[in-house]
């Protein structure tokens, strides 16, 4: 399963999920257990159906119906000082999340 479908088929995987989300999306979309799991059907289908070596399959999910995604994710000329400061903090939460689980013993 894969996002960035010109790198992928340069690698030469013998079988490609291709989902046309942002990169680190590529399981579906985050808190969408419906769309994880149809991602999950469809690479585990390309597992047995493809017939021959670098098969890529596109996904027919789509991230949103308005192309401008590609264009504004993660376009930081796109945010303002505001923005910025709330992403850092949420970043910095999961970070502490993951420290905590990490130190509990548990996978971070």
């Amino acid at each position: 399963m894969g996002a960035a479908r010109d790198i992928v088929e340069h690698a030469g995987v013998p079988r490609f999920l291709f989902s046309d989300f942002p990169l680190g999306n590529a399981a579906g979309k985050p808190h969408d257990a419906a769309s994880q799991a149809a991602t999950l059907d469809l690479a585990l289908g390309l597992l047995e159906s493809a017939s021959a070596p670098r098969t890529t399959v596109q996904s027919p999910q789509r991230w949103s119906d308005d192309h401008g995604w590609k264009r504004d994710f993660d376009n930081i000329e796109t945010l303002t000082a505001a923005d910025l400061a709330r992403l850092r903090a949420e970043h910095e939460r999961h970070r502490a999340i993951a420290r905590a689980t990490a130190a509990e013993g548990g996978q971070p």
